[in-house]
């Protein structure tokens, strides 16, 4: 059932508020695969201040989903229950600190990053230029491309947690493996310290273009899309795994698998959030009944769904 954001907004001094607050916001808007149902509040905070009164007033048993440059995620079409954080254009801080230090907020794509470390002379994050998605996504996810990842850059982190208290954590607190972070419960990234080294600015740069043209040329860019949709088994690739399972190309609705690489999903023509699950599962099953391997997602699927009726329910 949809939240009643009228009483939820009652609970809260918007008066201390300085972000933009819309109610029943799609999330079809927000989201690379251009699809999901609406969220009962989207909210665009202001600053990092701005960002922990929200979180200081927030109830406790309202729930809250954090929301980047809306790919590798796909929502629903019943929408998302409770508020949506939007940290894109807000957490947008990226400097140089001292020591070959980056200091980068969570809501900068990883891209600009890559191009900004290029420009001061540091090398070691030109595969975050492969990344479509921002900073605070890739922490959450220890996001790669290109044979690098996210953490093995990481020196610290800064965090807010429920009641929008700011912590500074250092890596080693945190537990990293492929495409899997856990550390401090209920805390949320809001900026990262990465740790780089000095090298070569121009081969730095031509490494990041010619990275990008390798993107161009082996993923579907110019379509919507929601990222690669499985983890790569190991010692495999699940787009392999596809193709050799005869699926590319194969659709459901407007969802359907890329010709281009396997491991892509498209909205090629007015899918919904409903085509693209079905799809997941349906190359999820066949590969397992042909190849034997069961493919774990990389995409997060949240969210409700909508029922025949018009409902949203329980995804």
């Amino acid at each position: 059932m949809m939240a009643d954001v009228q009483d939820m907004s009652i609970a809260l001094d918007r008066s201390r508020l300085r972000g933009d607050w819309v109610s029943n916001e799609p999330m079809a808007r927000h989201t690379s695969w251009r699809v999901g149902g609406p969220a009962d509040i989207y909210y665009k905070p202001a600053d990092i201040d701005d960002l922990a009164e929200l979180l200081a007033q927030w109830p406790d048993d309202e729930p809250l989903f954090w929301l980047g440059l809306g790919s590798n995620l796909l929502v629903r079409d019943g929408g998302i229950r409770g508020m949506v954080i939007a940290t894109s254009g807000m957490l947008n801080g990226l400097e140089r600190r001292e020591g070959n230090v980056v200091r980068v907020e969570a809501g900068v794509a990883c891209a600009k990053v890559a191009r900004f470390c290029g420009r001061e002379g540091l090398v070691g994050s030109e595969f975050l230029a492969g990344i479509p998605g921002t900073m605070g996504g890739a922490l959450a996810m220890n996001a790669g491309a290109f044979g690098g990842e996210t953490w093995p850059l990481v020196q610290a982190v800064e965090t807010l947690d429920r009641q929008g208290r700011r912590y500074l954590r250092m890596a080693d607190e945190y537990d990293i493996a492929y495409r899997h972070v856990r550390g401090p419960v209920g805390e949320w990234f809001i900026a990262a310290h990465l740790l780089l080294q000095p090298g070569d600015v121009e081969a730095s740069q031509e490494n990041i273009k010619t990275l990008l043209v390798q993107r161009g040329d082996s993923q579907p860019t110019g379509q919507p899309s929601g990222g690669s949709v499985f983890r790569n088994p190991e010692n495999d690739h699940a787009g392999r795994l596809i193709e050799v399972s005869g699926l590319k190309g194969f659709c459901i609705g407007g969802a359907c698998v890329s010709e281009k690489h396997a491991n892509f999903f498209i909205n090629s023509n007015a899918a919904t959030a409903a085509d693209l699950e079905a799809l997941i599962r349906h190359v999820q099953a066949e590969v397992e009944s042909q190849q034997g391997v069961r493919l774990i997602p990389e995409i997060h699927i949240v969210g409700e769904i909508l029922s025949d009726n018009g409902e949203a329910l329980d995804g």
